[in-house]
């Protein structure tokens, strides 16, 4: 029997993950999932490689490595590196393939199933392709729709010759590969019919944070290679991995519809390049219940390999059936070492230039060069910012020398997104009109620091940079949360040591991304001001339910809130807007009334129960109840602010179990801020309504001191650390402590002040709750004062 390593084909089933020296990255990696993943529902189409072996005979028995080795040689020494790849290709083109090569790869299609005429998709597999450090992904081709064996062959041979793209060249030299040590196998895989359904990639972590808890998947109607070079803004889906096994649960985090302007589908003599129709650019190009199977999927997939993995997805248009066609290791997250990258915040604003997708959580200012094609790369200067349509491996040598990069079409896995992931650098991706917006030779400043939407802005905007300094940290004496506001940001502070969200601030995602007031979203047909009535419109379309609009945005934002440190406690605040901001939502002054001093005025609890409110807060519940029983994430905590009497607690417990949220039900937990003076004298009569107590400082000092907190002429004397608020403080633990209720602390007084935190502290409270760029300094000052103690 003739040894694996000397055979020139191999059906998948027989190759494995070791096998990448003779079938290359792709086909060890479709083989591995074949036979190892198959019996966990994991779909691959069958197929088979045509092995690195039958490649080296093809150059050997052609002797072709002579003038190829001599072209290199006049590229290292300066030669043209177009006229030099396109000699190696039409070189190996023009070769004859080995008749023993000829015969395998027609006795192995033949067995395919479909005779002389089934459909395949033919890719290269490089052997040096894949690897966890080197993403050798795009640098050599693929043809799609293959019918024949006469086709076939031409397209093997058309792989060999790919080997030798220029950009595979360049990519080889810049990373020191040897070009003669890497070979080229070939991957004949059943053609699944995309082009009639839909595709894409998924990554198994968040693509833009490392977080690991995420699946990201990034799809579109039509062949996958849109997606993947970055040619239409694709739908994009979240899915929270650890809640995929839990039953009843939908973790989908986030769902966003991508415009899919185009798609390429097959034709008659090779693919056809469409415009997408308006229906087509309404409609998810996966349903609910694929992005769920596919998720599941890569979780298998992932922890099959055991590590992070970059993986392309296709739907079969005629059979509505789901396959999984190569995975990869994912190549920038994947192999880090638990580094925390440095902040960005800007510090100031410009002019608007355009949005799109935000790539990488970074800010960079320079001159915006915007080039048609790499044929204007010489104008480009070190620094610059790239502004192009999309970009491909052609583009490399540029990208590499840039401080941003800017595009019109293209998603989060998009080349340039990927690209600029792997260089570290800042991306603002499907601008839609990026290059037509942005002149050419200004100074802009792009900034992917701001959640998912990415901002272009005129001129030079100020901004900081900060580092995170995570060493040595050691056990803090008692538990560290986070305050957070936007859902986006949230997932970005996963490697902070802490151990839960202890304020989750609602106000952030009514404002920024729901916009409306939720009364006009429930009284629509009644509004008298017809700029609402457009504005909301506008919002809301591809809505069915105004309300639903309201209800789903908002679940989705705590979802995501909660998945950023699941298992741990997750208290989400309600919202405590005033009625002067409330009134700034788009609608909202029909229904609020004019205060002169909103900050004590109807705020909190005592909208809840008010005729008034009482169907706006309902939203609220079940946004909250869908988190909980749907999404599956029951480490969320409801938390009621500014409730200043016992009958106000009542009240509000009783909406809310009417509303779905019942305080015990399902393990519900329901907190009260600690905020009025009343909520410290009747502390033991709280603590029998509630689960636990979380201290605002800043209206606790404001309320205890009669201190204005927004007045500057008061400013100096408004400080948290006076003796009656301390003293406030101290007898609401000890009483709340003594009927078994916790207490944390998720005002501003600890991440200003971090005396202030020693001594709660020293009062044992249970958990502080500290703004992201404060938890370092606060738990290094924690622990170092408690060894201190314990060597004295």
């Amino acid at each position: 029997m003739m040894p694996r390593e000397d055979k020139l084909v191999l059906n998948f089933s027989e190759v494995g993950i070791s096998d990448i020296g003779l079938v290359g990255g792709k086909n060890a990696s479709l083989g591995e999932m074949l036979h190892s993943l198959t019996a966990l529902g994991v779909r691959v189409p069958d197929g088979f490689a045509v092995t690195a072996t039958a490649y080296r005979n093809f150059i050997a028995e052609n002797d072709l490595w002579p003038q190829i080795s001599a072209d290199l040689d006049a590229l290292e020494e300066g030669g043209d590196l177009q006229k030099i790849g396109a000699n190696i290709r039409n070189l190996i083109n023009a070769a004859t393939l080995p008749e023993a090569l000829v015969a395998a790869i027609k006795t192995a299609y033949t067995a395919m199933g479909s005779g002389s005429d089934a459909s395949v998709a033919v890719r290269s597999s490089a052997t040096a392709e894949d690897l966890p450090d080197a993403s050798f992904a795009g640098q050599q081709e693929t043809y799609l729709n293959v019918v024949g064996i006469e086709e076939l062959l031409e397209a093997v041979r058309a792989c060999f010759a790919s080997l030798f793209t220029d950009r595979a060249i360049t990519y080889r030299v810049h990373n020191g590969f040897d070009h003669e040590s890497v070979a080229l196998s070939v991957a004949v895989q059943r053609m699944i019919r995309s082009d009639k359904g839909s595709s894409g990639v998924a990554f198994t972590l968040d693509s833009e944070t490392g977080f690991p808890g995420i699946v990201l998947i990034n799809g579109a109607f039509g062949l996958g290679e849109y997606v993947v070079k970055g040619v239409v803004n694709p739908d994009e889906w979240r899915v929270f991995k650890p809640l995929l096994g839990k039953p009843g649960a939908r973790p989908i985090l986030d769902k966003r519809l991508g415009d899919k302007a185009r798609k390429l589908v097959y034709g008659p003599t090779g693919t056809l390049d469409l415009e997408t129709s308006e229906a087509e650019r309404r409609r998810w190009s996966l349903s609910d219940e694929h992005v769920l199977e596919l998720a599941k999927w890569c979780t298998i997939i992932e922890e099959h390999y055991g590590k992070p993995m970059d993986i392309e997805w296709a739907t079969d248009g005629l059979s509505n059936e789901l396959w999984i066609l190569q995975a990869r290791p994912e190549t920038v997250h994947g192999h880090s070492k638990g580094h925390v990258p440095a902040t960005y915040a800007l510090s100031g604003t410009g002019d608007v230039l355009v949005e799109g997708v935000a790539v990488g959580s970074k800010i960079a200012t320079g001159k915006a060069f915007v080039l048609e094609s790499m044929d204007e790369a010489d104008r480009f200067e070190d620094g610059g910012i790239l502004v192009a349509k999309i970009t491909d491996p052609d583009w490399m040598p540029i990208m590499k020398r840039a401080a941003g990069i800017v595009t019109d079409y293209g998603g989060r896995t998009s080349h340039a997104a990927i690209v600029s992931r792997e260089l570290d650098i800042a991306a603002v991706v499907g601008t839609i009109d990026g290059t037509r917006r942005i002149q050419d030779g200004a100074t802009i400043t792009i900034s992917s620091a701001q959640g998912h939407s990415g901002t272009v802005y005129a001129g030079e905007v100020p901004f900081t940079r900060t580092e995170l300094d995570l060493t040595d940290l050691k056990e803090p004496p008692t538990r560290i949360m986070l305050n957070v506001a936007d859902p986006d940001a949230a997932l970005s502070f996963w490697q902070l040591p802490t151990r839960g969200i202890g304020l989750a601030r609602l106000e952030f995602v009514i404002e920024h991304q729901i916009q409306v007031h939720p009364m006009a979203l429930l009284n629509y047909p009644n509004l008298k001001d017809e700029e609402a009535v457009a504005k909301i419109d506008a919002i809301t379309a591809g809505w069915e339910s105004k309300t639903e609009y309201f209800i789903e945005k908002l679940a989705t934002a705590v979802a995501k809130i909660a998945a950023a440190q699941y298992p741990e406690p997750v208290v989400v605040r309600t919202s405590d807007f005033k009625t002067n901001e409330y009134a700034d939502l788009v609608g909202g002054r029909q229904f609020e009334p004019h205060e002169e001093n909103p900050m004590i005025g109807f705020r909190g609890a005592s909208r809840y129960y008010s005729e008034t409110y009482r169907p706006g807060f309902g939203l609220e519940c079940e946004a909250l109840r869908r988190v909980r029983d749907e999404f599956g994430f029951e480490n969320v905590i409801v938390m009621i602010p500014f409730c200043r009497t016992l009958q106000e607690a009542d009240s509000v417990l009783e909406t809310m179990r009417e509303f779905g949220l019942e305080r015990g039900k399902n393990g519900l937990k329901v907190y009260v801020m600690a905020e009025i003076p009343s909520n410290i004298i009747l502390a033991d009569e709280f603590s029998k309504r509630f689960d636990g107590f979380s201290i605002g400082s800043n209206d606790l000092t404001q309320l205890i001191l009669g201190i204005d907190r927004d007045n500057g002429a008061l400013a100096e004397i408004f400080d948290e650390r006076n003796d009656a608020v301390k003293r406030a403080i101290t007898d609401l633990i000890r009483v709340a402590h003594s009927n078994g209720v916790s207490v944390g602390i998720c005002g501003q007084a600890p991440s200003d002040h971090p005396e202030f935190a020693e001594f709660l502290v020293g009062l044992g409270i249970d958990s502080i709750s500290l703004n992201p760029d404060s938890v370092v300094g606060v738990t290094r000052r924690l622990t170092q004062d408690k060894q201190h103690k314990e060597n004295t």
